[in-house]
């Protein structure tokens, strides 16, 4: 049986002839940031609306805190969520628009305060929503998200439309979160730069679940090597030999594939060729994402 603060249990979502959700079974555990990895079209948004109930499984199920979303008690207090552009009422302030979801909620109005303070809203708190730079709607909605100090966290995108102080606040924010022993799950494309903020991954493409593994197993297998040399010609041809795949880089250098910075180190030995650089080059999480796609017969786009 899985176990964790959320769980999916073959989990699938149709519209029609297409799949977004193809039996997705997985548990996201407290004390560490979990990634939802893909391209837009993976499932990524879809499983979140299924966890929060904004959208009813075709079959299977998604539960959080060992119950469906609809049956928390206290929603608010115990999840919460940012997916899609987290506006509020557009003639409402920001202010305005998390006051009134704590009293709705029995959240102390002092609250809010400390939400606004803790995503860097206060500039723009007083502005009506209608009117929030794309910056502004970002952090209302994780003002809100955060407003009820939930155990869960369910984030899409979080990072969207922000600038480098307000990434790097985000990922302070959850991480800090994470060490709390709470549950962070959040969605990020390839290229998103999710590993700099996840500790785990569960990878996706085209609905279906490529991985659930470490961030560090994923982009730790693949790492290459750089080498520099001036006899480049010379050690590449002898790279090759010992099985090495080698590519000629802009400024001269030599990446390897397939041999570890041991095996290149012995074989410029062997070629009495002097190395003026080596060094480990771990894949990006990008080219781990492709590279993961194309071994599991994935088609990521």
């Amino acid at each position: 049986m899985l176990c964790g603060v959320i769980v999916l249990d073959a989990l699938t979502k149709r519209y029609g002839s297409h799949v977004a959700v193809d039996g997705v079974t997985t548990a996201v555990r407290p004390g560490r940031v979990t990634g939802l990895l893909g391209p837009d079209g993976s499932g990524r948004t879809t499983i979140m609306r299924c966890v929060v109930g904004l959208t009813r499984p075709t079959s299977g199920s998604a539960v959080v805190l060992g119950r469906r979303y609809r049956q928390l008690a206290r929603p608010l207090r115990e999840v919460g969520a940012l997916i899609g552009d987290g506006a509020g009422r557009p003639h409402r302030t920001a202010y305005q628009h998390l006051r009134a979801l704590a009293q709705s909620n029995a959240i102390p109005a002092r609250r809010v305060d400390e939400v606004i303070e803790l995503v860097g809203l206060g500039s723009v708190a007083h502005e009506r929503v209608r009117g929030l730079p794309s910056a502004g709607a970002r952090r209302l909605g994780l003002a809100v998200a955060l407003l009820g100090d939930p155990e869960v966290l369910l984030l899409d995108e979080p990072v969207t439309g922000l600038g480098p102080g307000g990434v790097r606040m985000v990922r302070e924010l959850l991480r800090d979160y994470a060490e709390q022993g709470r549950t962070v799950l959040l969605s990020g494309h390839p290229s998103s730069g999710l590993e700099e903020t996840a500790d785990h991954l569960v990878v996706l493409d085209r609905g279906r679940l490529l991985a659930d593994l470490p961030v560090a197993d994923l982009l730790g297998g693949g790492a290459g090597v750089r080498v520099r040399t001036p006899r480049a010609p010379l050690l590449a041809t002898a790279l090759r030999e010992a099985g090495g795949r080698v590519a000629l880089e802009v400024d001269g250098a030599l990446r390897v594939d397939g041999l570890s910075a041991q095996e290149v180190g012995d074989v410029a030995y062997l070629t009495e060729a002097p190395v003026h650089e080596l060094a480990v080059v771990p894949l990006t999480l990008a080219e781990a994402y492709l590279a993961l796609a194309d071994e599991t017969g994935g088609a990521a786009t």
